[in-house]
């Protein structure tokens, strides 16, 4: 992170930004035809070029039990999301398993993710933005925005960093394609259930608490942290549950 002389952070302002409609017009052309891990690293270092305030950023990827960063700008992106792979959550897995956008536009006062937030927030991590994946294909994924800035991304730059992961899910989509059938349609079954089952169960819980959608997606993500168990499983308990067959 770097300062100015009366110890404000400049990062974002200072790094020099390429212009979002030339980004994606070269995104566009390496797409098709490139390994999976090219691909994502160069999408991860656009995010940073052409959108202000994208400090750091990662991709994860999760294939069934595994998870992973498959690109990151920095170490201090690749540490924050290990602690979240270590711990089983956090917001750039509940991303990727359900498709959403998690923002903590104050890592200093937030209460779902209260852990992940904490250690950010010793790293100088002020904000944060995660984005699902528009696309499930072989395994589910997430792009993943730190920032030290006092002020958090606004309404543009998660527009753009959407269409960034955009991109990043025809990759993926590619990628697939070397797979062997089989094994394609094994991972996409799963990663597609994932999906569904929070889904789901988000539609038992606004109907038995009278919630909304958003309301019952952090319903769910606070049972997955003070249970200890992974954001998917606690939604195929809430349905089961829902059903009559209670979960295991």
């Amino acid at each position: 992170m770097t300062t100015d002389d009366q110890g404000e952070d400049v990062t974002s302002d200072t790094r020099p930004r390429r212009e979002p409609q030339e980004v994606l017009a070269e995104l566009g052309a390496i797409v098709l035809g490139q390994p999976l891990g090219v691909v994502l690293r160069r999408i991860a270092d656009l995010v940073v070029a052409c959108i202000p305030g994208a400090d750091e950023v990662s991709v994860t990827l999760v294939d069934g039990d595994k998870t992973a960063s498959a690109a990151f700008t920095g170490s201090l992106a690749a540490s924050l999301d290990e602690r979240q792979y270590d711990d089983g959550f956090g917001p750039c897995l509940d991303a990727a398993q359900s498709g959403q956008h998690l923002r903590i536009d104050d890592t200093a006062h937030e209460e779902l993710y209260a852990g992940f937030a904490a250690a950010a927030a010793r790293q100088g991590v002020r904000s944060t933005l995660s984005i699902g994946l528009p696309m499930p294909q072989r395994v589910l994924g997430a792009i993943n925005v730190y920032r030290f800035g006092a002020a958090p991304l606004d309404a543009e730059a998660e527009q753009l960093a959407t269409a960034f992961a955009g991109y990043a899910a025809v990759a993926l989509a590619n990628a697939a394609l070397y797979a062997s059938t089989a094994d394609l349609a094994v991972n996409l079954q799963t990663a597609m259930n994932s999906r569904a089952v929070i889904e789901q169960a988000k539609g038992v819980l606004v109907g038995r608490l009278g919630c909304t959608p958003e309301e019952a997606f952090t319903h769910l993500a606070t049972q997955s942290q003070h249970r200890n168990r992974k954001l998917r499983d606690i939604a195929t308990e809430v349905v089961e549950n829902a059903a009559g067959r209670p979960g295991h």
